[in-house]
């Protein structure tokens, strides 16, 4: 495997990014790799090269490129409650929903034009708050989305005009949510709501909660790192990928 730290022309400046491709020859199913709101960092980068030497290539850009260059500072995990708050709204306020699906789509097509990345669909996975720029994309290009996954997405069903569950009309991707057992962002009431979108949308999906799980789990340097479900939660990933990325490509 290997990677570099690559730029993304954007529409307004570029994104600092991080692209992975698997060791020999030929061409991989892509995978856009969305990051949570800490930005891009050690534990992100371990996350995403893994992912990439199961046989995927993967960009991971720095979504939050319109605040600063990654890594972020200062860093989430230096900041009091207040403070993190504050700095939370200085990071998610640029990306509303036009944002998301434009700059998501500019990400999927700078992926497909590596020479690394097989020609073909690809797979989208977001973290926390990215969960619903996933599905956002999802809706963007469905085209050239399969599949999407969410970790602990916050905010994936609220009762806003711009709810990331009214997009469901547009997406055609295969979907999994993995929830949090304790996650204000995305509390069971939420959750309950979003399943019965799910089911009024009719398209193929699997939304489940962890167990024992807070929101952030998946991270390792999270102080509510949950390392077993953690393992759980990537071999689901790899498992979605592997059925909806892998079909041999038409003659």
């Amino acid at each position: 495997m290997t990677d570099r730290e690559i730029e993304v022309p954007m529409q307004q400046g570029s994104s600092d990014s991080v692209f992975y491709c698997p060791e020999g020859d030929g061409s991989w199913p892509g995978v856009l790799y969305l990051t949570d709101i800490a930005g891009i960092r050690t534990a992100n980068r371990e996350a995403a090269a893994r992912l990439s030497k199961q046989g995927y290539a993967v960009l991971m850009p720095n979504i939050f490129y319109r605040t600063g260059r990654a890594p972020l500072q200062p860093s989430f995990r230096t900041l009091e409650p207040e403070a993190m708050k504050k700095r939370m709204a200085e990071l998610s306020t640029p990306l509303t929903l036009e944002a998301m699906q434009r700059d998501t789509s500019t990400y999927i097509d700078f992926l497909e034009s590596q020479i690394c990345t097989r020609k073909s669909m690809i797979g989208v996975v977001g973290y926390c708050f990215s969960g619903k720029m996933a599905m956002y994309a999802a809706a963007a290009r469905p085209d050239k989305v399969a599949a999407v996954a969410s970790f602990h997405g916050g905010g994936l069903y609220t009762d806003a005009p711009t709810s990331p569950h009214l997009a469901l009309p547009r997406i055609k991707a295969r979907l999994y949510f993995g929830h949090a057992t304790n996650d204000r962002s995305m509390p069971e009431e939420a959750i309950a709501k979003l399943d019965e979108a799910l089911k009024r949308w009719g398209g193929k999906y699997e939304s489940e909660t962890y167990k024992d799980a807070s929101h952030s789990w998946t991270a390792s340097d999270s102080p509510v790192y949950n390392e077993p479900q953690a393992e759980r939660t990537f071999h689901k990933l790899l498992e979605l990928f592997d059925q909806t990325l892998r079909r041999p490509l038409a003659p």
